[in-house]
């Protein structure tokens, strides 16, 4: 419809249909506000350079920011082969706006996907990232990468395979994210078996060797899981599962674990355990159109939507962390036209106001 056409309707709508339009437009806009007022926060994009920008992480070391993510010609490879495609970048900032890159890593033959960064209990950051190998455009094998800085953070080693332990390793392996807690790394490997994913607790001490801690007999194709940890050493683990809702698990000691559905589905999932213990989640909404959102864990272990961040379409894998009194949340998005790397920036105060 042209603008004369608009305008010449317009004006033949009766009196009491355009109050009805405009009462629904300002209610829409108060919800607007309503929601936006819930959590205040600024969002900025930090990085594009790269065709396709995505599956972001986050963390504080030496005082900075460092946030790492994929880069390449698509979601997945855009070539046959897979050969240089999918390189992971990490870039970092004192402030949140002014970014510079500190690697970009490239493995010969492998698409290198969704790496986790973490800080090592011996001073360096670690890179746990997947191992996509494809052949004719056919994904046929993942084999887990690590890499690790120099104590300085300037240099990343060349990503070299996770050696998993002979009980669970296939060769279609994924270890999605590693979480260190009093010297020991924990991560959720999930391997694709057929038409059903398998996945299985790890730990490591290197971040190279990982040992079978315990494997979890979870339906509905289990597969993306963070590892966290609260101030009374119960581990959590958010748990994405393909066909059905999300899982949050909790344990104390690590073998007893009690499961439970977070009523939203969930895609590339994080989240946090604020300093008063309250959980935060960051996941792809799927309900109301595609989306990357803010929740809450309820005391009944339901995800309660906080705000959605500007985003859409190709979308969500975020990653959290605590500078100062802010908390810093990246994530992806293709809402712009092309997918990139966006930093949102909460206040830590406000953000702890929302949840009582």
């Amino acid at each position: 419809m042209n603008a004369s056409h608009f305008v010449s309707s317009f004006f033949q709508v009766p009196m009491q249909k355009i109050f009805l339009i405009v009462l629904t437009f300002l209610f829409a806009t108060a919800c607007s506000f309503a929601t936006a007022n819930a959590a205040q926060f600024t969002v900025t994009k930090i990085w594009d350079s790269a065709p396709h920008s995505a599956f972001t992480d986050l963390v504080v070391f030496g005082g900075e920011l460092y946030c790492t993510f994929r880069e390449g010609t698509g979601h997945v490879p855009g070539n046959t082969t897979g050969e240089g495609d999918g390189e992971i970048r990490v870039i970092k900032s004192k402030d949140g706006n002014r970014w510079e890159s500190v690697a970009l890593l490239k493995k010969q033959g492998y698409d290198l996907r969704d790496s986790k960064i973490s800080v090592t209990p011996d001073g360096r950051l670690m890179l746990a990232i997947g191992g996509s190998v494809y052949v004719d455009g056919r994904l046929t094998a993942m084999h887990p990468q690590v890499s690790f800085s120099d104590k300085n953070s300037g240099n990343f080693s060349e990503p070299q395979p996770m050696i998993l332990d002979p009980a669970i390793r296939s060769g279609q392996d994924w270890v999605w994210r590693v979480t260190w807690h009093k010297g020991t790394g924990y991560g959720v490997v999930y391997q694709v078996k057929g038409e059903a994913t398998v996945i299985a607790l790890l730990k490591t001490t290197d971040g190279v060797n990982y040992d079978l801690v315990q494997k979890f007999d979870i339906g509905a194709l289990p597969n993306e899981a963070t590892v966290r940890f609260d101030a009374a050493d119960k581990m959590w683990i958010l748990l994405r599962r393909e066909a059905g809702q999300g899982m949050m698990g909790t344990c104390l000691p690590y073998a007893n674990w009690v499961w439970q559905e977070t009523g939203k589905q969930l895609g590339g999932p994080d989240f946090i355990v604020l300093p008063g213990g309250k959980i935060l989640i960051g996941s792809r909404a799927y309900d109301n159109g595609v989306a990357t959102a803010l929740y809450r864990l309820d005391e009944q272990g339901q995800m309660i939507e906080i705000v959605r961040l500007p985003s859409g379409g190709d979308t969500s894998y975020p990653g959290f962390a605590i500078l100062g009194d802010t908390l810093w949340f990246s994530y992806y998005s293709g809402h712009e036209g092309k997918t990139s790397i966006y930093l949102a920036k909460f206040s830590l105060e406000e953000i702890e106001k929302t949840l009582q």
